[in-house]
């Protein structure tokens, strides 16, 4: 079914009035997500998609010559471009952004989990892909040790179903490993790097109530060692 543009203008701006990626655990995520890029970006021209509050963009500006900016919601870019006057912000649906530039590093944090159509989105990141660039997309991780541990409590019937938080956030599905390496496969693009950080074994609420920020960093790099069960999942990838 073709995407009603103007409906997903409204629902992107609906979930900007009341985002919470920039608080909590959700920020001290983001952040460990650009500690973990950082290992495979590359210099020079960046692209990011989807960078809604800003929180990795802080930590990107200072790594880049150029950044451009892309986001549905008006709300975030007006914001954006106040914080990052040099950056070129564009509000516009992922699936419509065109440029004649070619970028080096592009990313994607916590964006094909959102999208209708990630075929689309992913054929949009390859074209601007600069011949030698990396792509490097994060997303929540079906089989998380928390999600695994709600299914055997009764709070959701099955790993990948949606939850209110999913739901809040305006996810439209939750990958597992296969299917997002699938879906950069079916892309055209060449996974070079997969991995996982943030072993998390309790929901956000309890941890942020409960949790110091040296546990919360301690359970972001113990992820790594057991990406399959580690809150978030991520790639790099070249065409």
């Amino acid at each position: 079914m073709p995407l009603d543009e103007n409906q997903e203008r409204d629902r992107l701006a609906a979930i900007a009035a009341d985002s919470r990626y920039a608080s909590g655990v959700n920020s001290a995520s983001i952040k460990y997500s650009a500690h973990v890029f950082a290992r495979h970006w590359r210099a020079g021209n960046l692209l990011e998609l989807g960078p809604a509050e800003g929180v990795m963009t802080e930590l990107l500006a200072p790594h880049f010559e150029r950044m451009t900016l892309v986001d549905g919601s008006d709300q975030f870019c007006k914001s954006l471009q106040s914080r990052f006057p040099k950056a070129t912000v564009v509000h516009s649906l992922f699936e419509e952004f065109s440029t004649a530039d070619l970028f080096d590093t592009i990313i994607l944090g916590h964006v094909l989990e959102h999208v209708d159509d990630t075929a689309a989105v992913l054929a949009v990141a390859r074209r601007h892909l600069r011949p030698g660039g990396v792509i490097c997309a994060a997303v929540p991780n079906s089989r998380s040790l928390h999600r695994k541990a709600a299914v055997l409590m009764g709070l959701l019937p099955y790993e990948s179903a949606l939850n209110d938080t999913d739901r809040h956030h305006g996810h439209r599905r939750v990958y597992n490993p296969e299917s997002l390496m699938r879906d950069f496969r079916e892309a055209d693009l060449k996974v070079k790097v997969f991995g996982g950080y943030w072993l998390k074994p309790l929901s956000n609420g309890q941890l942020e109530a409960q949790w110091t920020a040296p546990m919360i960093d301690a359970f972001m790099e113990l992820g790594e060692r057991y990406p399959d069960i580690a809150a978030e999942i991520y790639v790099i990838a070249e065409a």
